[in-house]
């Protein structure tokens, strides 16, 4: 299991704004550091790490986790190519346990939750439900994906609780 190495940050690697020799004032930007500054060897190593943190979380109702159920799989993590800031966009698919499922938004959550607290490096986040896999995918996939909801979501204490329970790493 890869979760307990810790990642390099950009902070961590000294990154500082590139020099420019013209003389005309330009907007200085720092650039992204690669995947291998990160401490990752590949996609594929990134895509392991984030599966890494998800197979962990259980389950709302059961005594399950959510790679027991079969809700998270590695399949479903895909990295796709990084934007022009170098910033790599993940998109997270996962695969509720029954159509209806009244917990999916909360799984979806947890999901987000559990991989911007581990992952300490720019990443843009994608979580969606399978395709066809929940009667309301489109109505939770925007929910998951919408940060004032978010937010606003994890302002609730009882919710708060409930993702934190969920997320948390057994001993």
């Amino acid at each position: 299991m890869l979760s307990f190495f810790r990642r390099k940050t950009s902070e961590d690697l000294g990154v500082s704004p590139s020099s420019s020799s013209n003389d005309t004032p330009k907007k200085e930007m720092t650039p992204s550091p690669t995947l291998s500054q990160l401490g990752y060897r590949s996609v594929d190593d990134l895509r392991e790490t984030i599966y890494d943190f998800l197979r962990t979380i259980r389950d709302p109702e059961k005594p399950n986790t959510l790679e027991d159920l079969k809700v998270v799989y590695e399949e479903g993590i895909f990295v796709q190519e990084p934007t022009e800031g170098n910033v790599y966009v993940v998109r997270i698919e996962f695969n509720p346990t029954v159509p209806h499922c009244s917990l999916a938004t909360l799984i979806g959550l947890c999901i987000r939750v559990k991989v911007q607290r581990n992952i300490h490096h720019n990443l843009k986040l994608d979580i969606y439900i399978k395709k066809g896999a929940h009667s309301t995918e489109d109505e939770i996939n925007k929910q998951i994906n919408d940060k004032e909801r978010i937010a606003a979501a994890m302002e609730n204490p009882n919710l708060r609780q409930l993702v934190e329970s969920c997320i948390k790493e057994e001993d």
